[in-house]
């Protein structure tokens, strides 16, 4: 259930999500869903599924006066204060294979600044929010070392000179490794403390969209969330741009993730600053 303390936008957004997402998979097959229909905004295939979610968030949110950012349509500006940068279906070779991974991913910014992150699983509608200086009930695990560590992780990129590399780094000192595919969710179980970090393995694959929510829940849950180059996450409406994500359960994990990553991609090892 969608909290009722979120800003109507997210709200309003998520719950158009979780009916969308149900309607498309009892309308169509699974062939259909994962048929690529479109080029999203940051020039990857988009399939029907993702066309499908997003175009019913954006017809309910049109009458508000938010902005909004999002994964296939790019920015739609209305000249407001306040921006939705939001990933309607993320995990959509999940949704559209019937893997109940998958989550709508939504954060509010002010002028620039990320007020809120709203995650909701869409195969449940268990939700997942924070506002910043707002009491919250999540909590991260607390961890601050990496070894013997419970980490998810974006699959390996074997193609990204390096990647394979830096991933083997992690997984090889960490007691769990999990890989989900559905990076929004998996940030959420690092901020509520089932998990102690999750991390793409220097691979560049993270758009805004994709780890903006995570910015807001992990710090409010006294996590961190870094980029493994030390590049800012900041709102921006080029979707082209890529930040390598890490959300950790302290600064000390997510500092020790980058490290380990940058070390192991054969790039220089500096403090995070």
């Amino acid at each position: 259930m969608v909290t009722p303390e979120a800003h109507p936008v997210l709200r309003t957004a998520a719950e158009a999500a979780l009916t969308a997402y149900h309607d498309a998979r009892a309308a169509y097959d699974r062939a259909a869903l994962a048929e690529y229909v479109a080029d999203g905004a940051d020039g990857t295939p988009t399939m029907r599924i993702d066309v499908l979610v997003e175009s019913a968030i954006l017809a309910a949110i049109e009458g508000t006066a938010a902005n909004a950012l999002s994964e296939e349509t790019g920015f739609v500006d209305r000249g407001s204060p306040v921006t939705l940068v939001m990933d309607p279906l993320d995990g959509s070779a999940n949704a559209a294979a019937g893997v109940p991974l998958t989550a709508f991913a939504g954060a509010i910014a002010v002028d620039g600044e990320f007020t809120e992150g709203l995650v909701v699983w869409l195969d449940t509608g268990r939700s997942w929010w924070a506002a910043r200086g707002r009491p919250t009930g999540l909590r991260t695990s607390g961890r601050t070392a990496l070894d013997g560590a419970a980490v998810s992780l974006l699959r390996p990129r074997f193609d990204v000179p390096g990647a394979a590399g830096a991933w083997r780094a992690v997984a090889e000192r960490a007691g769990r490794v999990r890989i989900l595919s559905t990076s929004c969710l998996e940030a959420a179980l690092v901020a509520e403390g089932s998990t102690d970090a999750f991390a793409d393995a220097a691979s560049d694959t993270h758009r805004l969209v994709d780890i903006a929510a995570s910015v807001v829940l992990a710090e409010a849950a006294g996590g961190a969330v870094r980029d493994v180059r030390g590049r800012p996450i900041e709102c921006d409406t080029d979707l082209t741009r890529r930040w390598s994500g890490i959300v950790a359960a302290t600064p000390a994990l997510a500092d020790e993730i980058a490290e380990t990553l940058r070390a192991a991609a054969g790039e220089p090892v500096t403090p995070w600053r």
